[in-house]
């Protein structure tokens, strides 16, 4: 027979009785403190946010401070900002106390000087121009930094990239048209098609974003348009988005190779989802192509698809390689700044305004796994793999790190 072992009665007292349960109740959203510096760079005209989006997140309650002059290359006069409800100061120490800064070019290791822990920058990377000591630099700081570029939205897209892939993708036309004219140096050849002459060959490697706004730019023109990608899908959706049934090949050696003899204009627009954007085109297949002729990389952010192409700067933008114009300059929107700087804009606003129900930059991170793709550091780690096995640094998982916002 089992002997009973006896449970104190305080045990088991009242264990059906109700229980009190805690709810997740919603954090109360926090006054945001905004800064907007005024780019050093030359060669940056955009501004990251422009004034009726100020207006707007000054009407929700949020701080923004701009730095003066920092809209003016773009025609947004520091007036205007006044108006929308933004205070304007004239030091950038000032600017760099905000909770976030946002800009339109990375900040200089003497801006990063200023930025202090927990503090979040949202700006291009760069991927080209990025140096180990700007990393480290971050890392000391332990700011919170997030790549424009690789921030992506809900469908897995990547907004900002989208929105300056079109305008790149436009200007690579009207950039091309430039350089080929004989005001340029060029061969004097008409970037269109008129009666009873050829017209021009534009090869474009991607069929993406800047592939289908380049392509639409060109046909415009009646140019022959020849689109190559390994993506066969790609191609269908870009012939579907045209409405013209142009020449589409997947990357075949052989046909790549005679296509870029014969180019007039090669366009580089193929897109990274993290990293480098591989080479496609070898410097033995330039140097086979025309003189004279053009090509336009715009993957150069990424660091270029083209084995001869080089960053270059909108005051240098162009050097000469086999007899090839080569084009490389990685901020092609900051030709078109007012364009360009509305249309970041309007992808930002959206982001800063959803912190209102939050308690923080972390809990958006948490929530949104299309913001966390765009970190590549936090508070004193490096979160992007390929950015770690470039500069054979540790890379800390940011899944992981952000654990500690549950």
């Amino acid at each position: 027979m089992s002997k009973r072992i006896p449970i104190p009665s305080e045990l088991t007292s009242g264990q059906h009785a109700h229980q009190e349960q805690a709810l997740a109740i919603r954090p109360k959203g926090h006054r945001l403190f905004i800064g907007i510096p005024r780019e050093s760079s030359t060669e940056e005209n955009r501004v990251a946010l422009v004034p009726s989006n100020v207006a707007a997140l000054v009407g929700h309650g949020h701080r923004v401070v701009i730095q003066n002059n920092a809209g003016k290359r773009a025609h947004f006069p520091d007036h205007l900002y006044s108006e929308a409800g933004a205070e304007i100061v004239h030091s950038e120490e000032e600017v760099y106390k905000a909770e976030i800064v946002i800009r339109t070019a990375p900040p200089t290791m003497e801006e990063l000087d200023l930025m202090h822990p927990n503090q979040v920058l949202i700006s291009p990377l760069h991927l080209p121009a990025v140096r180990r000591e700007y990393l480290e630099k971050l890392r000391t700081k332990r700011v919170i930094a997030l790549a424009m570029e690789y921030i992506q939205d809900e469908s897995g897209a990547f907004p900002v990239v989208r929105i300056m892939s079109e305008i790149a993708g436009i200007s690579a036309i009207l950039t091309a048209a430039e350089l080929l004219s004989k005001a340029n140096k060029g061969t004097g050849l008409l970037l269109g098609g008129i009666s009873g002459v050829p017209p021009a060959r534009v090869v474009i490697l991607g069929s993406g974003v800047v592939a289908e706004f380049a392509a639409r730019a060109a046909l415009g023109l009646g140019v022959e348009v020849r689109v190559f990608d390994n993506n066969i899908y790609k191609l269908m959706r870009l012939k579907h988005h045209l409405g013209h049934q142009i020449f589409t090949s997947a990357f075949d050696p052989y046909i790549l190779e005679r296509e870029m003899r014969e180019a007039d204009v090669a366009i580089g627009a193929i897109h990274s989802k993290s990293g480098r954007t591989p080479v496609v085109v070898s410097e033995e297949v330039v140097s086979k192509m025309k003189d004279g002729a053009v090509i336009i990389d715009i993957s150069i952010d990424q660091g270029g698809c083209f084995a001869t192409s080089e960053l270059t700067t909108h005051s240098k933008p162009t050097f000469v390689k086999h007899g090839v114009i080569h084009y490389g300059v990685p901020n092609i929107p900051s030709r078109v700044a007012k364009t360009a700087s509305s249309s970041v804009s309007n992808i930002l606003t959206p982001i800063l305004l959803r912190l209102e129900t939050l308690s923080g930059i972390e809990s958006l991170l948490y929530q949104s796994t299309g913001l966390r793709n765009g970190v590549y550091a936090y508070k004193g780690c490096i979160t992007n793999t390929y950015l770690g096995e470039k500069f054979d640094m540790k890379v800390t998982d940011l899944d992981l790190l952000m654990t500690s916002v549950l």
